[in-house]
């Protein structure tokens, strides 16, 4: 398993932009394929983009297709989700994760705070 810690969260008025990061350790970032997620209030927890190992296939949830990219810098153990056009929907304590190749998401951040205001 990987040990992650997300920065970049913050208070953010709609239409407004952030940047997560994604900082690794334990295992070579290389080997694994990451993810974020994002969790609001009594809400469960929802899938909101992933990334390959590679870095050449990302997913990406509906509601943020078109607003966030997911890349990563495996020399740099690293993953980040740029965030533009930010909607108070968006509102939510985002976590990243991560899992082997073949395997399932199996290391979690603790999650950074995204606030956005109408």
């Amino acid at each position: 398993q990987v040990h992650l810690v997300e920065s970049g969260g913050g208070l953010v008025q709609a239409g407004g932009s952030l940047r997560l990061s994604c900082a690794a350790s334990g295992r070579t970032f290389r080997n694994y394929y990451m993810g974020w997620f994002r969790q609001a209030p009594g809400k469960e927890r929802e899938f909101v983009a992933g990334i390959s190992w590679s870095g050449i296939s990302t997913n990406y949830v509906d509601a943020v297709k078109g607003r966030f990219t997911i890349s990563r810098d495996n020399a740099k153990n690293t993953g980040y989700l740029q965030m533009i056009s930010l909607k108070p929907e968006d509102t939510a304590v985002y976590y990243c994760a991560a899992g082997p190749v073949g395997g399932k998401y199996d290391s979690w951040g603790q999650g950074t705070q995204v606030t956005v205001s109408s």
